[in-house]
């Protein structure tokens, strides 16, 4: 399978690393592939972040057949990129899938490609402490279907958001409440 690329032709400014926030910026560029019963898994593509155009009856949108992980990129205090365990998430999303009827993918070809897109938005990893560039892999099924069925087509993307803390409180404690009843 041949990657396709096409870069972005507007470049967004890059946000300040101490308003980052969780998953409320993205990146330039995406990762996007199909499936369909007919090709297996085909034209995987990396083109400018842009919206997923969706049929009204999408069975995702109906029956929530879709699966996602998430995996963040470290800026390294040499200026380098590193990644934690990415072939483990790819590996976790295919043994989710199978528990959804969702075709697995190649797991070695999606890192590499992840690795690609990393490269091209190798600006998007900030370096502050606490911060990072979450990575959120997702597939979901795109028949535009009412009916209980697996899809018999699929699309694979993943998005790069730059992120501070998830919790507004930043990285402090946060409280919460533990029980052993109602378990």
């Amino acid at each position: 399978m041949q990657l396709t690329i096409t870069k972005s032709q507007r470049l967004k400014p890059k946000p300040d690393e101490a308003n980052l926030g969780f998953g409320t910026i993205f990146t330039d560029h995406m990762f996007n592939m199909d499936y369909s019963i007919e090709k297996g898994w085909y034209n995987p593509r990396i083109e400018p972040y842009a919206p997923i155009s969706m049929d009204p009856s999408t069975m995702v949108l109906h029956y929530g057949q879709a699966v996602f992980e998430g995996l963040k990129a470290y800026r390294t205090d040499s200026g380098g990129i590193q990644l934690f365990r990415p072939a483990d998430n790819f590996k976790r999303m295919n043994r989710s899938g199978k528990q959804l009827c969702i075709p697995a993918f190649d797991e070695d070809t999606a890192l590499d490609t992840l690795k690609q897109l990393l490269k091209m938005e190798k600006d998007w990893v900030p370096s502050a402490p606490g911060t990072s560039l979450y990575i959120r892999p997702t597939i979901v099924a795109t028949d535009p279907f009412l009916g209980v069925r697996a899809s018999f087509t699929y699309r694979f993307f993943i998005i790069l958001s730059p992120v501070g803390a998830y919790y507004p409180e930043g990285f402090n404690p946060v409280k919460i409440w533990v029980t052993k009843e109602h378990v």
